[in-house]
């Protein structure tokens, strides 16, 4: 059961995001609580997820950014006091899966999603 959810998961075309950071099934559960999920998955009160689900018009932050949740963690004005050094675009994968695994990265999520 284990080998056909990994192969569902691997060839899989929805969540891409969270199995480009776990690529691998497991029947451990992962230390992550709701922000990180919310943080991780995108799937959020963030305007690009409301507008990629036609819940709203637009997909701009306040402060005039594309509002997604890479951005109020690295750069939204907003969010200054919870920022991470934002990753070079070549590296944001590798970064994400760094992240996911700190503990004290992810409990910034918390603040982020409180601010």
């Amino acid at each position: 059961m284990l080998e056909e959810w990994q192969t569902s998961w691997k060839n899989g075309d929805t969540d891409r995001k969270i199995y480009n950071i776990m690529p691998s099934v497991s029947l451990r559960p992962t230390n992550w609580i709701r922000e990180d999920v919310i943080f991780f998955s995108q799937h959020g009160p963030f305007p690009a997820c409301l507008k990629r689900f036609h819940l709203s018009d637009s997909d701009y932050c306040s402060c005039g950014g594309i509002d997604t949740a890479l951005h109020y963690a690295t750069e939204c004005i907003l969010t200054v006091s919870w920022h991470m050094r934002k990753p070079a675009p070549n590296f944001e994968q590798e970064w994400l899966k760094r992240v996911a695994n700190n503990l004290v990265s992810s409990r910034k999520f918390v603040g982020l999603s409180n601010s």
